[in-house]
């Protein structure tokens, strides 16, 4: 039983330091990239929202933030906050 308890703490501090949300990845956005590219690079967003054919979406991971506008499909603006 002990064992178990102790692979269970294991992957989840592994899973925990799997954030994709760091200024590393940021860097690799580019400006036209797709938002498919996009979350191939960063995982699905935590959200977005539409606005005749305008997309903001934010991917999140504690304190770390990467916000995403896209038009047609495509990067055109990047923000991020707090990365590490």
């Amino acid at each position: 039983m002990k064992k178990r308890y102790i692979i269970i703490a294991a992957l989840l501090l592994l899973l925990n330091g799997c954030s994709k949300v760091t200024k590393e990845n940021y860097n690799k956005i580019k400006s036209g990239m797709t938002y498919e590219e996009v979350v191939t690079l960063l995982g699905e967003p935590e959200g977005c929202s539409e606005t005749l054919g305008i997309s903001n979406c934010t991917w999140k991971d504690g304190e770390a933030k990467i916000s995403i506008t896209f038009i047609s499909n495509e990067v055109t603006i990047s923000i991020a906050d707090g990365l590490k």
